[in-house]
């Protein structure tokens, strides 16, 4: 019997960043979780593409849209789970152990990791403790905590609209009974700490919330990268 989680990463120039998330998926290998690595790229002009295929990865291109890219390498993935992971995402040791339990207990359920940064200090927690809140709450988790879904229940949703923006949040709102695994997603901190932390958080909750009263995600994300 194949393994049962497909890993899905979309890249935009990750060079950087993908060799640490991939090391930190190694544990998933040995425990027999992976079946297939899945790189959905939006046209790299770096290293990215020699790294994902060093490290045996499916290459995936296409145009620059997280949520397409997301579409593209859900459509090309095989495994009866997909997991979804942000290219500057390490997942803590102990992931493994986490999704081979909920594979066998959790009822199917869609999931995702609590969030941490990789960053000490106050407002690195404070922020992580609004977004694991956040998801606890409303099934609402951002794309750097990680989807773990059953292939099935996201086609039924309608899987990542091709939208630029909270595509994540998008696919969310159609899951329900959505649960947090006891393991977490450490992501980056790198545009917080270069915009601030209440800034770049208050920024977030408002685009949140403009895309909630019906703001064209093509218009957020304009704004979203100024």
């Amino acid at each position: 019997m194949p393994a049962p989680v497909s890993i899905v990463i979309p890249t935009l120039n990750a060079e950087a960043e993908l060799p640490a998330a991939l090391e930190h998926l190694m544990e998933g290998l040995a425990a027999g979780l992976i079946r297939e690595l899945v790189i959905s790229d939006g046209g790299s002009a770096d290293a990215t593409r020699a790294i994902a295929q060093a490290a045996g990865a499916e290459w995936i291109s296409g145009a620059p849209s997280r949520g397409g890219q997301l579409r593209r390498g859900c459509a090309a993935a095989q495994g009866e789970w997909l997991l979804v992971l942000h290219a500057d995402t390490h997942l803590e040791p102990g992931w493994a152990a986490a999704v081979s339990r909920h594979l066998q207990e959790g009822q199917g359920a869609a999931a995702c990791f609590r969030l941490r940064f990789r960053a000490r200090g106050l407002m690195p927690a404070w922020v992580a403790g609004w977004a694991n809140l956040r998801s606890r709450l409303f099934g609402l988790p951002y794309g750097d905590q990680g989807l773990l879904i059953r292939r099935a229940d996201y086609e039924a949703a309608g899987g990542y609209p091709d939208q630029p923006l909270m595509e994540d949040v998008a696919l969310a709102q159609r899951l329900s009974g959505l649960t947090m695994l006891p393991a977490a997603a450490l992501t980056s901190a790198a545009r917080y700490q270069r915009a601030g932390w209440l800034r770049r958080g208050g920024r977030n909750l408002w685009t949140l919330a403009r895309y909630f009263l019906g703001a064209a995600p093509e218009k957020l994300a304009n704004s979203y990268r100024k």
